[in-house]
């Protein structure tokens, strides 16, 4: 089942993706693909629903964010061992965390605005991980269950803001539209062989980034596991697990940097394709 929210920025609603590749409106249904609407005993009730008997949304409508009402937005970095080696930095021993605001999120064909002041920012498509029950203290056994969902996510980055204003990564990934999510939610039952989807991204129609979830250092059920060691996890949480290489700061032998009117492309294999345009914010 693919899951997903449309209509007007802050005035979404909910709805599937029938068959036939047209949206179809859960309004009537469920309030918004958030919080206990995606519980195992809620999806199965919309898995059970004839899409057919579902109003059509109005064509043409707008993807917003496949997930409402996020409460954390958590990241993990350097990932894949590749993508490690293209930043100088080394395979991390443990999950590095980090988190973006959530004030960064929108729909996956939204504008990405370029901050006052950037000089470097780059892009990373990322395997996303939606929580569907409170996580805590689960195993790596059960950490699947603990899962509705995945997604794709853009990791839009601002490199100088990140690792050269001091403090944390997190200045250079919170800014506002630095998280592009959707443009649908699919459930584990639909979402294939999740540890090996292809990905990519391309940039005004150059290919930059072409791998696969298979090179993740850590996998889903670490990640899911890990966390819950350190903070709970609710439904609706979204975690981004990381980027394979081929992002902007990696490029030899100068580094390819985002500025407005440029395009972005990407998807992961069976999760959907997100396209941005870049403005100034």
């Amino acid at each position: 089942m693919k899951l997903l929210r449309f209509g007007p920025s802050g005035s979404e609603k909910p709805g599937l993706l029938d068959s036939d590749g047209q949206i179809r409106d859960l309004s009537g249904i469920v309030d918004d693909i958030a919080g206990d609407v995606l519980s195992e005993a809620s999806l199965a009730k919309l898995a059970a629903i004839d899409p057919t008997t579902l109003p059509l949304a109005p064509a043409g409508s707008r993807y917003g964010p496949c997930v409402g009402r996020v409460g954390k937005f958590i990241c993990i970095g350097l990932n894949y061992a590749d993508h490690a080696a293209e930043s100088n930095l080394p395979v991390p021993s443990e999950p590095v965390i980090f988190t973006k605001a959530t004030s960064a999120i929108i729909g996956p064909n939204d504008n990405v605005l370029k901050p006052r002041d950037s000089t470097k920012l780059d892009w990373e498509v990322e395997l996303g991980v939606v929580i569907g029950k409170h996580a805590s203290y689960v195993s790596e056994e059960d950490a699947l269950d603990y899962v509705a969902g995945f997604c794709t996510i853009n990791d839009v980055s601002e490199r100088a803001f990140q690792l050269e204003r001091g403090g944390t990564w997190d200045k250079g990934k919170g800014c506002d539209t630095f998280g592009p999510i959707g443009p649908w939610l699919v459930t584990k039952d639909e979402a294939g062989d999740f540890n090996n989807l292809h990905m990519w991204l391309e940039v005004n129609g150059k290919r930059y980034q072409n791998g696969s979830s298979s090179t993740m250092v850590f996998k889903v059920p670490q990640i899911v596991a890990y966390l819950s060691r350190f903070m709970s996890l609710q439904p609706g949480d979204v975690i981004s697990t990381g980027t394979p290489p081929g992002v902007g700061m990696g490029v030899k032998p100068k580094p390819v940097w985002l500025n407005p009117g440029d395009v972005m492309e990407l998807g992961i294999e069976g999760l959907g394709t997100q396209k941005q345009t870049v403005g100034a914010a």
